[in-house]
Order: structure tokens, then C-alpha cells, then sequence
């Protein structure tokens, strides 16, 4: 049982699936989107989100260099905190997106899924509530 484990293994070593996050976050920040697995893209999501919201203010050393930490090309680091953090810097988290793709990959079968980050010009949809119908008191019965 794997009750109360959070995360997916991907039939990898800790040092592996280490590697395999942060290669895709880099090409995640390098390219804007990629075409990957959805359960790698589901686990990728909150990683690169994290690394976004560390570069939202602007270049600061200290989170520079906790993100090349992570990052494996300095170049990207650079991109994502002169070009990537700033344009979401009033946006409060959800900078990536996820499609699912109706193909799927023909060796294995695998669904696929394009994850992508949101363009400067896309606005975050308020909630929508449900319209509430005024109750209408039943009228007074004439005797």
C-alpha cells in the first residue's frame, strides 16, 4: 500500500529521477513548452513553478543561485530570472499549463501531454458562482 507517499517513482533511482526533473524543468524554461509524458508533466508542474516564483522579483543572487541548483545551463538561469520571473510578477502561482494530447505514443502506448508556460497577455478566470435564484415566498392564501 502506498498510502500517504506523495510523488511518482517512474521506475528511477532518487538520483535519477533527480536528473530527470531537472532536465525537463531546463528545457521547460529554455524552450516554453515541451512534449512529454503526463505524469511526468504532472510532476514536473510544481517544480517549475517553484523555480518561477523564486525568480518573480527579479535577479537577486542568493535565489540565483538556489535555482542553479537545480537548472543544469546557466544560460537558462539568466533567461529565467531577466525574462521568465518578471512577466509573472503579478500573477499569484499557476504560471504553467498542461494539455493533454489525444495521441498517444505509438511504441508504448503512453498518454502524451504538451506542458507549456502562459503567455504575458493570458488573465486568470475569476471563479464563476453559480447564479443564485431569489427564493420566492409562496403568497398569502385567500379564506
Amino acid at each position: 500500500m502506498r498510502h500517504r507517499k506523495a510523488g511518482r517513482k517512474f521506475k528511477r533511482t532518487p538520483e535519477h529521477r533527480r536528473m530527470l526533473l531537472r532536465n525537463l524543468a531546463t528545457a521547460l524554461l529554455e524552450h516554453g513548452k515541451i512534449t512529454t509524458t503526463l505524469p511526468k508533466a504532472k510532476e514536473l508542474q510544481p517544480y517549475a513553478e517553484k523555480l518561477i516564483t523564486l525568480a518573480k522579483d527579479g535577479f537577486e543572487l542568493n535565489n540565483f543561485r538556489r535555482s542553479l541548483a537545480v537548472l543544469t545551463n546557466k544560460q537558462v538561469a539568466y533567461k529565467l530570472f531577466h525574462e521568465v520571473g518578471p512577466r509573472f510578477k503579478n500573477r499569484p502561482g499557476g504560471y504553467t499549463r498542461i494539455y493533454k494530447l489525444a495521441k498517444v505514443r505509438q511504441g508504448d502506448a503512453a498518454a502524451m501531454a504538451v506542458i507549456s508556460l502562459l503567455g504575458e497577455d493570458e488573465q486568470i478566470k475569476a471563479p464563476t458562482r453559480p447564479a443564485v435564484v431569489p427564493s420566492q415566498a409562496p403568497a398569502p392564501a385567500a379564506h
